[in-house]
């Protein structure tokens, strides 16, 4: 019988003695956790323990995402939500071919690159289905291309300025350069598992955030109503898309060994 276990993340805030003294506030994220969580367990997953705001550390996220592919196996499972800003850094080891920047989680210690989010997939074994709910504005184009994080008499969008961008990367430049050499070409390397990621908006648009849950995370619950819901993760996608403002179009693509039958499946089946 295959195995589910989850992970979920949430983050209100992050360190500002890292981030040159943004503090990046959000309101919603840990809410988004909390809920995704719930959702998890009503499918019958394992959730391990929240990583919330302080917890969210880069270490420790990264420890529960190895631990998750040291106990799974083919055919098994692994559900990881995020809810925060995303950002990026200039990619320094060449796999980012379009807009030679690498993308990055905005946690709570420092920024994980997508670099070392790639190569935590590799740790996972053939034929194990991983699926990602990412609620932030995590490309490089969504950086460069979106409105400030406050949208004037409107909610938050979740993204890290390009500006703190900028000022974070140039502290500690040594930092992620070491990162990045320790992960060459990372998005060259072989992911045995199949990774199904949902991220909460296109390259050129933001992730807005809100009272409760974030624009994403509060439609993608009400199109799955409990459970019920019918239908594959692709309709899925559609159908939240189809509810969502046209400036918010919440993006679908596959890492690893494609898997036909996992992305027909209905969502969250174990």
């Amino acid at each position: 019988m295959a195995k589910g276990i989850s992970l979920h993340i949430g983050l209100n805030r992050v360190d500002p003695a890292h981030y040159e003294g943004w503090d990046g506030t959000l309101n919603a994220c840990e809410a988004d956790a909390h809920d995704m969580q719930a959702l998890a367990k009503a499918s019958g997953f394992k959730p391990m323990p929240l990583l919330l705001t302080e917890k969210a550390t880069t270490k420790a996220v990264s420890l529960a995402i190895k631990k998750a592919a040291r106990n799974l196996a083919k055919g098994d499972i692994f559900f990881l939500t995020y809810s925060g800003h995303g950002g990026q850094v200039r990619d320094t080891n060449g796999d980012e071919k379009d807009d030679r920047m690498d993308e990055t989680w905005v946690l709570f210690d420092r920024q994980l690159v997508d670099d070392e989010l790639y190569a935590l997939w590799g740790g996972f074994k053939t034929g194990v289905r991983i699926l990602v709910l990412s609620d932030s504005c995590h490309s490089g184009s969504v950086v460069r291309m979106a409105p400030p994080p406050m949208i004037s008499g409107g909610p938050r969008a979740r993204l890290m300025p390009r500006a703190v961008c900028e000022k974070v990367e140039a502290a500690h430049q040594a930092l992620y350069r070491e990162i990045q050499a320790a992960h060459p070409g990372a998005e060259q390397a072989r992911v045995k598992a199949s990774v199904l990621l949902i991220s909460g908006c296109m390259d050129n648009q933001t992730s807005l955030d809100g009272e409760h849950n974030g624009a994403f995370t509060e439609m993608l619950l009400k199109v799955w109503n409990r459970g019920k819901f019918r239908g594959n993760y692709k309709r899925f996608r559609e159908t939240i898309v189809s509810r969502m403002p046209a400036s918010q179009s919440p993006n679908y693509f596959c890492v690893g060994g494609r898997n036909r039958a996992f992305e027909g499946e209905r969502p969250f089946t174990i």
